[in-house]
């Protein structure tokens, strides 16, 4: 069989490479062509265009890149005409890969999508493009099927992919953070140098409290070291780290962490949490309107209920969160609680297996069930 893959992140990347190895290990005479990077081509996928050439982030950058986003569509387009392709397999990206699902239903391919976009948050007006052009849709979370049969389409549940990145990283040796044998808390403040700004110095104030434990900060790649300087230089118990934070999470505590993927992250590595949140005041009044949901951290909306405590805007303080790191560092049956909804949460997201395996079968079923 030949499969096109598209996906335009490092995520996808990351989720795109176990899902072709996966695909490589039922169908050995796959023949795989993707827009991805390194991972995917190390796992056997045949790269024609790296995701470092396609991340566009935030309205300026897109209204300023629109000549090279047009011409990557077309190109695009020509590459899997000329392939031609039994399926166009396509991971998260909606902006482009929605857009290259309406076109390649005209064309009379078979699409998946694999990884949904988080229609459920958002722009849930996509469903309707989904709808109409994805012929099947993979989703990670649970609670995305009944999201979808609201909408009168079924969706097939394969589990989180980051069960299986987790559980990779955990068998691997760990690269020892020192810290002159004080436990550590680890920072996690977000990628982007706004975002870091408005919670890194909340976090960083409450090492002050905890002299006994070593605050390590995850650095983003791609920012200064001269960036974080001029924050830590006032505090004696906080260090850093670059590329490290699995390994980080893996020797830690409790950590502090920013909204994200990277609270689901922390969760899988059995690390108990509590999730910071801080935008521009404009920025948080727009989000309340336009974004729809019960929690912001995926642990609590994967779980329907508050398994790790969310401070969000006013709430984010030093003393609340002195007060909530104190009690899943010293309340026994707090953190008892935390790690068995921890591992009901593993459990919901294994559902028997690894996403990309279940994925990958689902896929294979597809193609045997529709014809050629």
């Amino acid at each position: 069989m030949k499969y096109y893959i598209i996906a335009g992140e490092a995520s996808g990347d990351l989720h795109g490479s176990n899902l072709v190895k996966e695909l490589k290990k039922l169908d050995t005479q796959a023949d795989i062509r993707a827009w991805g990077g390194d991972m995917m081509e190390a796992a056997g996928a045949t790269i024609v265009k790296h995701y470092r050439h396609l991340a566009f982030m935030g309205f300026v950058e897109v209204v300023m890149n629109l000549r090279t986003i047009f011409r990557n569509l077309a190109f695009c387009k020509q590459d899997v005409l000329q392939f031609q392709p039994d399926v166009l397999i396509l991971i998260d990206y909606p902006g482009f890969n929605l857009r290259i699902a309406k076109w390649a239903k005209q064309q009379g391919l078979k699409i998946v999508y694999y990884i949904s976009p988080q229609v459920w948050a958002w722009k849930e007006n996509r469903v309707k493009t989904i709808k109409a052009c994805v012929d099947k849709m993979l989703v990670i979370l649970p609670f995305e099927k009944a999201f979808y049969r609201k909408w009168d389409f079924e969706v097939e549940y394969v589990g989180h992919p980051l069960v299986e990145v987790v559980d990779t990283w955990q068998e691997k040796p760990v690269e020892n953070i020192d810290t002159q044998g004080k436990e550590i808390i680890a920072l996690l403040p977000g990628s982007r140098k706004q975002e870091i700004l408005k919670k890194l110095p909340v976090m960083l104030e409450v090492s002050r409290h905890f002299p006994g434990y070593e605050f390590v900060v995850a650095k983003a790649p791609g920012l200064d070291d001269t960036f974080y300087d001029a924050m830590l230089s006032n505090y004696t118990n906080v260090k850093t780290v670059a590329g490290k934070t699995y390994h980080l999470l893996m020797q830690s505590k409790a950590a502090l962490v920013t909204s994200g993927t990277a609270t689901l992250e922390t969760a899988l590595f059995g690390v108990p949490e509590v999730v910071c949140y801080k935008g521009s005041a404009l920025s948080y009044e727009i989000a309340k309107r336009v974004i729809k949901i019960k929690y912001i951290s995926l642990v609590n909306l994967i779980m329907d209920k508050p398994v790790v405590k969310e401070l969000i805007q006013h709430d984010l303080t030093v003393e609340n969160l002195q007060k909530e790191l104190t009690g899943i560092l010293t309340d026994n049956s707090r953190i008892a609680q935390i790690q068995s909804d921890y591992a009901s949460l593993r459990n919901l997201l294994s559902r028997g297996g690894h996403a990309s395996a279940n994925a990958a079968k689902a896929i294979s079923n597809f193609l045997q069930s529709v014809p050629a």
